[in-house]
């Protein structure tokens, strides 16, 4: 679904510090609200803490709870996968930015 992309998207976007559950139900929720659709917030908030606990239960898992009550972090120290998603996450966000030759004039010159 949609929603787990955003998350994981969240997430690797707020690093090592972790988010909470309420702020990050309310990023998804404005990341799907439209002029045309507004989804319903308690679905939301319901199905990212629903997403957290299924997704964080072992060492390994890809999401790890935090020391503060209701945070969470992807799970960069046991999992591979995470590492991973940062490293994508990071590149999508931040393509290398390659110096662009200025282009060619090609406009009439009016004064000529």
């Amino acid at each position: 679904m949609t929603y787990d992309r955003q998350i994981l998207k969240i997430l690797s976007d707020v690093g090592e510090q972790g988010i909470s559950v309420q702020l990050l139900a309310k990023h998804v929720y404005n990341q799907n609200v439209s002029l045309f659709y507004t989804p319903d917030m308690d679905e939301i908030r319901s199905y990212v803490q629903q997403y957290l606990l299924k997704n964080s239960k072992s060492t390994a898992s890809l999401v790890e709870s935090m020391e503060r009550r209701g945070y969470y972090r992807l799970n960069t120290q046991n999992n591979a996968d995470a590492r991973q998603l940062m490293i994508s996450f990071h590149e999508e966000t931040n393509p290398e930015e390659k110096e662009e030759k200025p282009a060619k004039d090609l406009s009439l010159d009016l004064f000529a």
